[in-house]
């Protein structure tokens, strides 16, 4: 067997190679992306439970009692409204029906005319006891989120 000669030109290509194998440049993940933080909200007859002051524990049937008991209860209900107060990124609304007899959904989308510049999601499907996952990336802005087929009110959610 013949001894092998390296150059130094070999040399300096080798360890080259060699420290580029050994090298993280680029594989590190961006700090910037991280996962989407999950905001979980409760739906039962008539509110969602996080953004009011107490659990009114409204039984309803259909969306029709809904719409009875918000014009009897819901000017005194919006003052004990506590608003979500996010940063801009991403986020998982994940939403939960809690003994509602009756399909829910899920519906966020800007507050006012924000409703044409800012994102929004929305989805219905959620059955009596159903959890539903709804994906978005909010941006600073101010938005309502709600549930038209319960009805409950729009709850504030202001992103900066």
């Amino acid at each position: 067997m013949k001894p092998l000669f390296l150059s130094s030109s070999s040399l300096l290509v080798l360890g080259l190679m060699a420290g580029c194998q050994n090298s993280q440049v680029g594989s590190e993940p961006s700090t910037s992306q991280k996962e989407p933080q999950v905001i979980e909200l409760t739906q039962t007859g008539c509110q969602f439970l996080e953004t009011e002051d107490k659990d009114y524990q409204f039984t309803t049937k259909s969306g029709e009692d809904c719409k009875k008991i918000n014009s009897q209860t819901l000017s005194d209900r919006k003052t004990g409204f506590k608003p979500l107060n996010l940063k801009a990124g991403d986020y998982i609304f994940r939403v939960t029906n809690r003994n509602v007899p009756y399909e829910l959904g899920f519906y966020l989308r800007g507050e006012g005319s924000n409703q044409l510049t800012l994102p929004k999601v929305s989805g219905g499907g959620l059955t009596e006891g159903k959890t539903q996952d709804y994906p978005i990336t909010l941006r600073p802005g101010n938005y309502v989120f709600s549930c038209p087929l319960n009805p409950t009110p729009d709850y504030p959610l202001v992103v900066q």
